[in-house]
């Protein structure tokens, strides 16, 4: 019996696809120069073709199995498909058991903005196994079902590249001298604005910098990034407005959420409980039971 991924990265997005037995593709919501599926297919899938973009994803369930560069590949459960631009490719489920996977096709021209020039990574491997990678993925293949956040998409980028780039054998870039008042500029731009949308425009234009610079700059000088430092505001936020006994149903767009499900997602996340267990946690005695 083939195995898949632990079922709680991927928690309530199984019915995505109503009958697993069931051919389908389901789509996310897009990002420029990114799209994102997820697949369950049970024996052949595709007919050998090619696209213009890189086609990278994690199978999450089964055996994938497909030709690509004059060979059979394989890719089990937890394993990373790296397959470039304009290479012929097939692919469907190795087994009876069917195949569950999750697909992100790049753009080469978001990947060069990225880079800031040079060439393209070219990984010789279309088969890697790498946690590190794979959890980079899966932080945008994961909650399918959202759009993906300006800020959180030039973060992913730009470790995604890093880790691409040493699969291909590629030197790292050194860091030039960390521009740190730049990146304390941003820091204080994004705790002004902690509870709506910063747009990447707006932190290059009070920085100097562009995004994946920045991106860089930020991460040296604070060991995170612009991205990850709104989202921990805006949940200490959150946190104290629960702790304030303010209710949870009004927390979530307060402290800066699109919904109560992101909120939700992203507090356990960072904290291990719910907002509700927080507050269960947290709440005080009222006089009457003193």
């Amino acid at each position: 019996m083939p195995h898949g991924l632990d079922g709680e990265a991927f928690q309530g997005l199984g019915r995505l696809c109503v009958d697993a037995a069931e051919n389908c593709i389901v789509p996310a919501p897009r990002a420029a120069g990114m799209e994102r599926i997820e697949a369950r297919f049970h024996g052949n899938a595709f007919d050998l073709h090619r696209h213009d973009t890189y086609a990278i994803g994690v199978t999450l369930y089964g055996v994938q199995r497909f030709r690509y560069r004059g060979q059979t590949h394989q890719s089990l459960a937890g394993q990373i498909i790296i397959l470039h631009p304009d290479e012929l490719h097939d692919g469907g489920a190795g087994t009876e058991d069917g195949l569950r996977y999750r697909m992100l096709y790049l753009e080469p021209s978001l990947m060069l903005d990225c880079l800031g020039g040079g060439s393209l990574p070219f990984v010789g491997d279309a088969v890697v196994t790498d946690r590190d990678l794979r959890a980079t993925l899966l932080s945008a293949l994961g909650p399918l079902d959202q759009e993906l956040d300006e800020l959180f998409v030039v973060d992913f980028m730009t470790q995604l590249m890093q880790s691409l780039a040493q699969h291909a054998g590629q030197p790292a870039k050194p860091v030039a001298k960390t521009a740190w008042r730049a990146a304390s500029l941003a820091r204080d731009y994004l705790e002004e604005n902690v509870a709506r949308i910063v747009h990447s425009d707006e932190l290059e234009a009070i920085t100097g910098l562009d995004r994946y610079a920045l991106s860089r700059h930020f991460r040296a000088t604070f060991s995170t990034s612009p991205h990850r430092f709104l989202l921990m505001r805006r949940l200490q936020r959150a946190r104290r407005m629960i702790e304030a006994n303010e209710p949870l149903a009004e927390i979530a767009i307060a402290a800066g959420f699109s919904d109560q499900s992101h909120f939700n997602r992203h507090f356990k996340k960072a904290f291990g409980v719910t907002p509700g267990r927080w507050s269960a946690l947290t709440r005080r005695p009222s006089a009457a039971n003193v």
